[in-house]
């Protein structure tokens, strides 16, 4: 059996939930023999110290590396390998900070011609969104991928490290780590601890200093505001906890990680990421909906007409310890420009983007698009969403870059830059610039409705599932029930505000060593449990499921990690940590619902898992991957998990004579009503085990 519950808010017909994107999809995982427990992830576990310096990588990321890194650890590196600025210095330096530090020898190689990322001034800041930073980037990886051995990779991040841009570092660096087979087993750090300026209050780090003159076990930690970057005067700010959420913004830069634009194909070409990019980008869509209707507000306006202005505007008030320039405001009503940056490599005009727009829009109603040798290749059934999607995204895996353009990601620039578009004023970029913030930002979700109506205009053309495709033959859901832990009413779900931790210190550059923590608040849920009851061919059985075992998020531990507390075991349990630190952030599974309860469905499916199944020829037991997030991260080095399409069975027209969700379902299917209470009291600390 392959089973599949969803969400969805109440009110809607058949189509209205397709096409609005209100139907938020969590998977249940099936069983597998041998099933992972958070434990096996968390149990302390030694690795190679040739390995674990690596991380040392991260620390500080503008101290120069002959600083003590780590455990009291120093590279000892080549001389060429140090800066100018910085070989007068070295000696004294590494005397008086690095006595008693153990050193880690660094051998001497000559690095292929990295003129290309060495463009990139080390106080800019880095897009991915950007072409030319992009293709930084994936030269940069490819360097890293290159090298031969640990021994020459080692050496060729130390003498790259102080040299480059340290977000341009950062993100290549990290996608190596994730990639190449000897450093599958490290745990690359959340991108909050290395750049906290990217997710948090610029009044924390002053505050920050303080803490840091005292001694670790006198410091206390710094309270984050909910309430920092506007007021409720402005509407869209209901929303902050959900678009300012630390795990949801980590989330988006995993993902990113995991399905890099750029790069070797061993790098890019996963399965199905074009697909991929477009469900989880839905699925945000689904669920910052159903936030705004818990809020009171409307669905997500479509930003469809570049011409005319922004209504909403966004000051981020959050700061950068590394670029000169901070994250830019965006005022209200501010229109897009033709954008010609010299300052970045950037030129391109807004009607490039309605170009690019309609060809694809055109081609999407053909059913056919065109690639780079002039040959027509079918939008199929099966296939035509992951072309699409690598089109849209678009990465180096588009078929035809020159005639569809660079949609998506320029448009994040054209929105990104609109408050200097020529660079006469020397700012840079805005937060949608950037994965790691963008989602910040509520013209993120404007853009995104937009980019996921390209989609659904191709998914409208599909055929539509019958009845026989969705039947599951013997199989009838009985009843659901829904049981929140420690309530005695069933099918009512419970949310509230939780306080946790972050430690910064790995990114607070020559500050005093020792934790300096970040309290924020965000939302949570109280656990809770599904009992299916269902018929089949030799009687009754019950499905029993708890929230944590959702394919789509991962726990807190995961996504706030503190990678010294613990490692994994070994195996393909460690291979598979880092890739499953991409995930949808479990605080965040439902939605904040409301005092008087927020009146939903939940939707449950058993498909056959003989018709899902996928024949996965490659290295590796499914029962011993990871299994979290796969649904919306996929598994490192296999096949999707899932043979149908990613959305199914909502991802398409309803059959004929369908118009509300009841007329859709088949005996293997069944809707509960459930509601979703909010307790709006006082943020409540988190407890640890």
């Amino acid at each position: 059996m392959h089973l599949v519950a969803k969400f969805h808010s109440g009110n809607l017909d058949i189509n209205d939930a397709q096409r609005s994107g209100s139907v938020a999809h969590m998977k249940l995982k099936r069983p597998t023999s041998h099933p992972i427990s958070a434990r096996d992830y968390y149990a302390p576990k030694c690795i190679s110290m040739a390995n674990r310096t690596l991380l040392n990588l991260f620390e500080r990321p503008t101290e120069p590396l002959f600083y003590p890194k780590g455990d009291n650890e120093v590279f000892d590196m080549p001389e060429d390998f140090v800066t100018d600025r910085f070989k007068p210095l070295k000696s004294s330096l590494s005397d008086r900070v690095g006595a008693g530090a153990k050193k880690i020898p660094v051998k001497k190689i000559n690095l292929p011609d990295i003129s290309l990322p060495l463009q990139l001034d080390r106080k800019a800041k880095f897009s991915l969104f950007m072409p030319s930073h992009r293709r930084m980037a994936a030269r940069l990886i490819e360097v890293y991928m290159g090298m031969k051995d640990l021994d020459d990779f080692t050496a060729a991040a130390v003498q790259t490290r102080d040299r480059l841009n340290p977000y341009l570092f950062n993100y290549a660096y990290s996608v190596a780590l994730n990639h190449r087979s000897e450093t599958r087993n490290l745990n690359i750090p959340p991108l909050v601890e290395v750049f906290p300026d990217k997710f948090l209050d610029k009044g924390l780090f002053p505050a920050a200093k303080v803490e840091t003159s005292f001694d670790t076990d006198q410091r206390e930690p710094i309270e984050i505001t909910v309430d920092y970057t506007a007021s409720d005067l402005d509407q869209e700010h209901r929303l902050a906890y959900f678009r300012e959420d630390v795990g949801l913004n980590l989330h988006h830069w995993h993902w990113h990680l995991v399905y890099p634009y750029e790069g070797p194909d061993s790098v890019v070409k996963k399965d199905r990421r074009g697909e991929l990019f477009y469900y989880m980008h839905q699925q945000v869509m689904a669920r910052y909906n159903t936030e705004r209707l818990c809020n009171h507000l409307p669905r997500v306006k479509r930003f469809i007409n570049w011409r005319e202005p922004i209504e909403e505007g966004y000051f981020p008030k959050i700061d950068t310890l590394v670029a000169t320039r901070s994250w830019a405001p965006r005022f209200n009503n501010t229109k897009l420009s033709d954008v010609y940056r010299e300052i970045d490599n950037s030129k391109f005009d807004i009607q490039d983007l309605e170009r690019w727009r309609d060809r694809i829009l055109a081609d999407i109603h053909r059913g056919r698009v065109e690639n780079g040798d002039g040959q027509f290749e079918e939008l199929s059934e099966t296939e035509g969403i992951n072309m699409l999607g690598n089109i849209i995204e678009a990465s180096v895996l588009s078929v035809n870059r020159n005639l569809y353009g660079d949609l998506h990601n320029l448009g994040h620039v054209a929105i990104a830059i609109c408050h200097d578009p020529e660079g006469k004023h020397l700012e840079t970029f805005s937060v949608m610039g950037d994965p790691a913030t963008a989602m910040r930002d509520p013209v993120f979700y404007r853009w995104h409705a937009f980019i996921d109506d390209l989609f659904q205009e191709h998914k409208i053309t599909l055929p539509r599932y019958t009845t026989q495709q969705l039947r599951y033959s013997g199989i009838t859901v009985k009843s659901i029930e829904v049981q929140t832990e420690g309530k005695p009413e069933k099918n009512k779900l419970f949310t509230f505000w939780q306080q946790s931790d972050v430690d910064l210190s790995r990114g607070l550059d020559f500050s005093q060593r020792g934790a300096v923590l970040a309290r924020f608040t965000h939302l949570q849920h109280r656990p809770f449990s599904y009992k299916i009851m269902v018929s089949v061919k030799n009687g009754k059985t019950t499905i029993p499921r708890k929230s944590t075992d959702s394919s789509v998020t991962i726990p807190y531990e995961k996504t706030f990690r503190n990678l010294e507390s613990g490692r994994p075991n070994p195996g393909e349990q460690l291979e598979q940590f880092n890739y499953c630190g991409c995930g949808w952030p479990h605080h965040l599974l439902i939605c904040k619902g409301t005092s008087e309860g927020f009146a939903c469905q939940l939707f449950v499916m058993i498909s056959d898992f003989n018709q899902d199944k996928v024949e996965d020829k490659s290295s590796g037991q499914r029962a011993n991957q990871c299994a979290d997030a796969v649904s919306y991260c996929g598994i490192r080095n296999q096949l999707y998990p899932d043979k149908r399409s990613m959305g199914f069975p909502f991802d398409r027209q309803p059959r004929e004579g369908v118009e509300t969700i009841e007329d859709f379902l088949t005996p293997n299917m069944r809707l509960v009503d459930v509601a979703i209470h909010h307790d709006n009291a006082p943020a409540r600390p988190r407890v640890t085990a």
